[in-house]
């Protein structure tokens, strides 16, 4: 694939070193059988500049330090919105109290502690260095197309629509059985408005990069 890969960029330059106009390489590449997809992002690896030989845009790159940023960054999201809907989930438990429930994991303001300390922890956390991936994004907005970014972004994508399917399936399966309590609702509620809240920024996040890419 790396040798394919390779082969499609030194066509498309050679090509475009000849004076050959991007349509025309475009066209030959899809009669070649190369996808489209594939052949617009060679040719958009270089600049549609007036200049004697091709003009190569900036690749994506992410320094160690900045994948760095980003695992911290995510992991202060997974930290913040876990212990958010355990928290919310205690104060439920609290105010809709099943006595047939037992504790097995210590006594509810035990959890409640433990949520509220992480919340006040990992969300700062989650926020600066949001914000300094930000404004290094808007230095070099090229950043956005990096792979580990993209990746990371992608698994985030995933684990939320995992919480959101398990959600409704939860749902559905307690309705058919009649067993559709306001505590049971609430919980779906928050669950949903958690995984709902990542899942929809994160995907609007992927399709800004796309249409600016």
């Amino acid at each position: 694939m790396a040798s394919a890969t390779l082969d499609l960029d030194t066509f498309v330059r050679d090509a475009l070193l000849r004076g050959v106009d991007r349509a025309s390489v475009q066209n030959a590449l899809l009669h070649a059988g190369w996808a489209r997809e594939q052949t617009q992002s060679a040719l958009d690896a270089y600049a549609d500049l007036d200049f004697p030989v091709p003009v190569p845009k900036p690749r994506p790159h992410l320094s160690a330090r900045d994948a760095f940023f980003y695992l911290v960054l995510f992991t202060a999201l997974y930290l913040s919105a876990y212990h958010l809907g355990s928290l919310l989930f205690d104060l439920i438990n609290r105010a809709w109290p099943d006595p047939a429930m037992q504790n097995y994991w210590g006594s509810p303001e035990e959890s409640m502690r433990w949520s509220i300390a992480s919340i006040l922890i990992a969300f700062p956390v989650f926020l600066f260095v949001s914000r300094q991936l930000g404004l290094a994004l808007r230095k070099s907005p090229v950043k956005r197309l990096s792979a580990t970014r993209r990746w990371l972004t992608y698994m985030t994508l995933f684990l939320a629509a995992g919480f959101l399917i398990g959600d409704l399936i939860t749902l559905v399966y307690n309705a058919l059985g009649g067993e559709l309590t306001i505590r049971f609702g609430l919980k779906v509620i928050v669950a949903g408005v958690i995984s709902g809240t990542i899942f929809g920024y994160y995907l609007w996040d992927l399709r800004r990069d796309e249409h600016e890419a």
